[in-house]
């Protein structure tokens, strides 16, 4: 569908749209982010500082321990080849302008690479694309100012007309809109040697994702956490020394 005629039919479905938001925010199972320990080390051989980065499901909402969450799954992985000090900063509900006002929280340590998931908050409070991509870049530069950090792994935006819990139209409206985040994404990936694109894999369905049809369930976490370590340890072994550029 072109867009302006996606702007169009936005316009028309809008009260629609807004009462099934206020729905969902009255309704929907708030789920909470899960135990456990959000810094650590572990393994042997080489050392490799982690950042963990992002909103509810980069914390873990969805599980019940940080063993079975993004975390858990992707430091256990680093582990089998690597010495990894990690840490984990996220929080349920934050956007990508959130993160960064939040970066004075972090411990003033430097890291060898982050891995990232922000954007569906981004898209559910109305940013614009071009804001978002704003704020992103904005997060790159502070992260490696501060930390040190050259490399980025960053999650793709999931497809949220695949989340169950989302009503048709928003649904509808809320899936253009990742789509378009999604590939924002990609293409500055691509447009970048320090950025590495971690596309979403998995199934989105009642089967695989949390209780509340909007997180990540067990199966997913699992999926995103190994594959995203098993990327991370071989491109780690493949790439070139000297500094790039964030972008």
């Amino acid at each position: 569908m072109p867009f302006v005629f996606e702007i169009i039919a936005r316009a028309v479905l809008l009260p629609v749209l807004v009462a099934q938001g206020l729905f969902l925010q009255a309704r929907t199972l708030r789920l909470p982010e899960p135990d456990g320990p959000r810094s650590g080390t572990m393994g042997q051989g080489p050392a490799l500082s982690v950042l963990i980065i992002g909103d509810s499901s980069a914390a873990g909402v969805g599980v019940d321990h940080q063993d079975a969450a993004l975390a858990g799954h992707l430091t256990q992985t680093l582990a089998q080849t690597h010495l990894v000090t990690w840490h984990l900063h996220a929080k349920t509900g934050v956007t990508t302008s959130g993160v960064l006002q939040s970066l004075d929280d972090l411990p003033d340590i430097q890291f060898d690479v982050a891995v990232q998931a922000l954007g569906v908050n981004d898209i559910t409070s109305g940013t614009s694309l071009r804001r978002w991509l704003q704020d992103q870049h904005s997060l790159a530069q502070a992260l490696r100012d501060r930390h040190g950090i050259e490399h980025f792994w960053i999650t793709g935006v999931p497809p949220m007309s695949d989340f169950p819990l989302l009503p048709n139209p928003l649904r509808w409206v809320l899936g253009r809109q990742a789509m378009r985040f999604d590939l924002a994404q990609r293409a500055r990936c691509n447009a970048n040697a320090t950025l590495h694109y971690v596309p979403v894999q998995s199934v989105l369905d009642a089967t695989t994702m949390a209780s509340d049809g909007f997180h990540p369930g067990p199966a997913i976490y699992a999926d995103w956490g190994q594959g995203t370590a098993d990327l991370i340890t071989s491109t780690l072994r493949t790439r070139k020394p000297g500094n790039q550029t964030v972008v």
